[in-house]
């Protein structure tokens, strides 16, 4: 899911919660036959077929040369190739691979390949800041992936703040519970016994509207998390990580792992933006919503491709009669689909936008109105959007149709929006009770102390499998915001236009300088100098995000080498660089109690191997005819919103760069005071020709499903790949 970095520090203080998601472990023996049945939503056992066989180790002999047959007539293929051409052949070696843990240490090597190839430099993780807050803590879903942890309706929110002495015993019940379903009445019970007083609304901050109101025709988080409490997936994760059947009340899988069969709840209504009922939801809307995901062809569409049967070559052409697809309801509450071969983590896509159900006369009387504002849609969720004032307030109010009403804490949601120009809003918006929680900001962190907000209230925010990242434009071909008239203008002449693209070609200029940026100092200035390393990110994919289920021997440069079963993701990563010959260092496995980590400290700062990289891009450069030198330096565009922390952040960039370098690379910082234009800069880019800047760092990814894939298909050609145009690519 594409994320963009909030402008304000950590806005809205929800922790989304770090932790394993276990599926099926506390299974209701009774199922779910009836459906006025109070406890509503229970857990459901979804169990993948031919999963990693445990027993035995595995050699892989990975094929490479994969990517000799990939054809593109695009003219970004060849910069393409050029840029990340190691690393598409490593993808397609490890995307061949059935077994879990073979393909799990070939896409390791893989992102090692990506990193290695200096097109972006990954910054941050959501959460690692300091917050005051009245929300409980562990009361939003726990899921690393898909949509769940935007999910509102478990929200426990008070009417005062809650001390950090009572988070942390909250916390520590948590960890005595989770996994039982018992967390949240134990937390209620807690929090009014230490005199606090629970309220049914909350109310925080947004500061990018919704671009469209069609859940399956987006990527964006900025849509996502306002359209996901207007509707219900098949099945959803909990705070305590529990797979819950939401829509579907029972899942059965063929013993090849390609069939899924799901049980649709009965009696569930689709109701319009009134509250007045339209139609039932039944099997069939499941297949109208998947029928729609494709033809509308918004992004979200490939990643179906290899995954259900026919999606791509419906897409493509090659197949032309829908019901070819995998996707089909056998009677009115059953849904199955077929997938193209077995998908081990297919269960983990079923709470992403792709699944969503349509109604189709709904959306056959709508037309092109269809999702274009909350009032054109139908909701089938928890909430309903009770107002939507753009640039101003979304306010979502309870569903009394829906299903489990009686399990949704809150009955009011209040989004207020704020641009970020203005650093203190949030906190004074929070004093004052229009608000429930915010993050502080090295201002507002003072503001805090002085209240006397700080010592007993601030806690330090949950970091999360958001990744974001610092995108060099490889291919950059717009020098002005587009869709945004008159802003963010680059003043560089033609001359050092193309000097620029000339050397951001180079692998060894890109690694220069994106080595070059202290990411410690960057971070300070948003966060504090105590929290400087606390939300840093050193992969792409978190090294913690999956481990090895058995013994992998798989070749590190042509030497065979064994990772034993529990070797995390990142370890992986950090031996291919290591054989490779990289400085950075994106695994540190001290971390963590021994576990390891790839967050928490800056891996990649290094002037010493910076300045070694410029030196030989000189080189190169100077044998192409591009001469480089303090006297006729590189001018590289960054773009950035006016604010006291934003601006801070540009100016220190800036700095890094230009005395690592030695002066020879200069960064021309473009100000903004529309928060738009940096959107339009790059996050609300479609095509990598729209993209304004050298580097730009309002943008990174959230995971849709729980496989390494999920980061790394971001990156693939062809418009397959979410993620590419942020370098100028397709």
């Amino acid at each position: 899911m594409k994320i963009f970095a909030r402008i304000l520090v950590c806005l809205l203080a929800i922790c989304t919660v770090l932790g394993a998601v276990a599926c099926g472990s506390n299974k209701d023996k009774d199922g779910d036959s009836a459906n006025n049945d109070k406890a509503i939503k229970k857990v459901i056992e979804i169990k993948s077929a031919g999963s990693s066989d445990t027993s035995s180790a595995i050699t892989v002999t990975p094929d490479y040369s994969l990517i000799d047959g990939v054809t593109d007539d695009n003219k970004s293929w060849d910069i393409y190739k050029n840029v990340l051409g190691d690393y598409y052949a490593a993808y397609l070696a490890a995307d061949a691979q059935s077994d879990v843990s073979a393909r799990y240490a070939l896409q390791a090597i893989a992102e090692a390949k990506l990193i290695e190839s200096g097109a972006f430099l990954p910054t941050t993780t959501q959460g690692g800041n300091y917050a005051i807050s009245k929300l409980a803590p562990k009361t939003v879903s726990s899921a690393l992936f898909g949509n769940d942890s935007y999910r509102s309706t478990t929200m426990l929110v008070a009417n005062e703040i809650i001390k950090k002495a009572d988070r942390d015993e909250l916390n520590k019940i948590y960890a005595d519970n989770v996994g039982n379903g018992t967390y949240l009445a134990k937390a209620e019970t807690y929090l009014k016994d230490h005199g606090y007083t629970l309220k049914d609304s909350y109310s925080t901050t947004y500061s990018s509207e919704p671009q469209t109101w069609d859940i399956l025709a987006t990527y964006r988080a900025a849509d996502s998390e306002a359209i996901v409490n207007t509707y219900d997936n098949l099945v959803e994760y909990d705070n305590e990580g529990r797979l819950l059947g939401a829509l579907a009340t029972a899942c059965e899988v063929s013993e090849d792992g390609t069939v899924y069969t799901f049980t649709i709840r009965q009696g569930v209504k689709w109701v319009t933006v009134n509250g007045e009922e339209y139609a039932e939801l039944v099997a069939e809307d499941f297949v109208t919503g998947f029928k729609h995901l494709l033809d509308a062809a918004a992004g979200l569409e490939s990643l179906t491709f290899g995954v259900i049967k026919n999606a791509e070559e419906y897409v493509n052409g090659a197949v032309t009669d829908f019901a070819q697809v995998g996707v089909e309801a056998t009677d009115k509450y059953t849904l199955k689909f077929t997938l193209a071969s077995q998908v081990t983590y297919f269960p983990t896509m079923l709470t992403y936008n792709l699944f969503a159900p349509l109604n189709a006369d709904y959306f056959a009387a709508e037309g092109e109105k269809y999702g274009t504002s909350p009032n054109d849609i139908l909701y089938c969720g928890p909430y309903l959007v009770s107002n939507h004032t753009e640039n101003n307030k979304i306010v979502f109010s309870l569903n009394d149709s829906y299903y489990a009403k009686d399990d949704v804490k809150l009955k009011t949601i209040t989004w207020n929006y704020n641009d970020g120009s203005d650093v203190t809003k949030a906190y004074n918006d929070f004093k004052a009770g229009t608000i429930d929680g915010t993050g502080l900001n090295t201002t507002t962190l003072e503001l805090a102390k002085n209240d006397n907000l700080f010592t007993d209230y601030a806690y330090v925010s949950s970091t999360d499998a958001t990744s974001f990242c610092a995108f060099v434009n490889v291919d950059r071909a717009s020098y002005t915001t587009l869709n945004y008239d008159g802003e963010l203008v680059s003043g560089k002449t033609d001359a050092q236009k193309a000097a620029t693209k000339q050397a951001l070609l180079n692998k060894n200029f890109r690694l220069a300088l994106l080595q070059s940026i202290n990411r410690v100092t960057y971070n300070a200035v948003s966060v504090g100098e105590d929290l400087a390393t606390a939300s840093l990110r050193n992969s792409y994919t978190p090294g913690t995000f999956v481990s090895l289920t058995r013994d992998v021997t798989v070749p590190i440069n042509g030497t065979a080498t064994t990772f034993k079963a529990g070797t995390m993701y990142g370890a992986i990563l950090q031996a291919q660089l290591d054989a490779d010959g990289y400085s950075i260092k994106a695994w540190d496995p001290t971390l963590e109690g021994g576990v390891g980590s790839s967050d928490g400290y800056d891996g990649w700062y290094n002037p010493t191997a910076a300045a070694a990289y410029l030196d030989k891009a000189i080189a190169e450069l100077a044998a192409e005819g591009l001469n480089i030198s303090a006297d006729n330096p590189i001018y590289i565009d960054y773009p950035y919103y006016v604010n006291d922390t934003r601006t801070a952040r540009a100016n220190a960039l800036k700095q890094n760069i230009e005395d690592a370098l030695g002066g020879k690379v200069i960064v021309n910082i473009l100000p903004t005071n529309e928060i738009y234009a940096i959107y339009y800069a790059g996050y609300y880019c479609d095509d990598g020709s729209e993209c304004n800047y050298d580097i730009y760092d309002i943008s990174g990814w959230g995971p849709d499903y729980g496989d390494p894939a999920t980061y790394l298909n971001t990156m693939l050609p062809m418009y397959s790949g979410d993620m590419t145009h942020c370098l100028g690519l397709y």
